[in-house]
């Protein structure tokens, strides 16, 4: 029989990213932390971490974090912490969501808000802020319980509900516009633009939707909530989501570039086979605001 300590203290490893970060977060020691994951390896007979910076699960580590969601979501249904040494039966029940930016700065709060008001069952949420491109992974990994992603196809083990799309305009100011000359289209590509992160290929995308080119110039900004205002400044241009715009655009800080161009991004729960009733209460409570905030799929 494994011993969930063991593989609590597997998770932590992996999801911090480190032996010493894991053990702040079970609040045990480095040693401590050191000998479960020594204790787990000799039980099974071969490595479940390899041990790079940061470490990484091997293919018998990402099966064991696969279980622990499973019965991490039977210990929601049973609405007990079993697995968390230091909790009692009033303690919120820890939910581990991996989530793209756009969607924890726009429509996410409100429908965990909903939950923790009407829900009977009291959760304590650790969200991870991940590209919807590469969430799919973490899920994948058995690194989280629920994850929004862009792809539709479920992992082993899982199912996908559709939440809808969050749509993203070409956006910039008018002094940026002025600054640079923007006279036509195809100079989009030499002027500054932004994007989220290295997975962010919105801006490529559109680029080679309306001329065949690819940016040249590019400003890495990881801010959901700073996008806008980065815009507003003059930094560069880019691809927003209608949710942030506001009334932007008709108290004219900022500009559509292509009044008839859109990009929508569709978004799928995840979520396991083994889906609790509260779990599917969020799902649920998720779906709804998605209904009222995003583009139909």
């Amino acid at each position: 029989m494994i011993d969930y300590q063991l593989l609590n203290a597997l998770s932590a490893v992996i999801s911090e990213g480190g032996f010493e970060k894991a053990s702040k977060k079970l609040f045990i020691t480095q040693s401590a932390v050191s000998r479960r994951i020594h204790q787990l390896e000799a039980k099974l007979g071969e490595p479940v971490i390899i041990r790079t910076q940061p470490p990484r699960p091997t293919a018998l580590g990402k099966r064991l974090l696969n279980h622990l969601q499973q019965v991490l979501q039977l210990e929601v249904a049973l609405n007990v912490d079993a697995l968390n040494e230091h909790s009692s039966l009033n303690t919120p029940l820890s939910v581990k969501l991996a989530a793209n930016a756009d969607s924890l700065a726009t429509w996410l709060p409100e429908a965990l808000a909903i939950l923790d008001t009407e829900s009977d069952c009291k959760f304590r949420f650790e969200v991870i802020s991940e590209d919807q491109s590469i969430a799919h992974k973490r899920m994948k990994d058995g690194e989280v319980m629920v994850c929004i992603s862009s792809s539709s196809e479920p992992v082993n083990g899982g199912l996908a509900s559709p939440l809808g799309a969050i749509r993203y305009k070409a956006i910039a100011s008018p002094d940026f516009i002025k600054q640079h000359n923007l006279t036509s289209l195809t100079q989009l590509a030499q002027v500054p633009c932004l994007v989220f992160s290295e997975y962010d290929k919105l801006q490529h995308q559109f680029l080679a939707d309306i001329n065949g080119s690819t940016p040249e110039y590019i400003h890495i900004y990881p801010s959901s909530e700073g996008f806008k205002q980065a815009m507003i400044a003059g930094l560069g241009y880019g691809l927003l989501p209608t949710l942030q715009l506001g009334d932007s655009l008709q108290k004219g800080e900022l500009v559509d570039l292509f009044p008839e161009y859109y990009i929508d991004t569709p978004l799928y729960w995840h979520y396991w086979q083994s889906e609790s009733p509260q779990l599917k209460a969020l799902r649920k409570f998720a779906m709804q605001v998605a209904a009222n905030r995003l583009e139909p799929i």
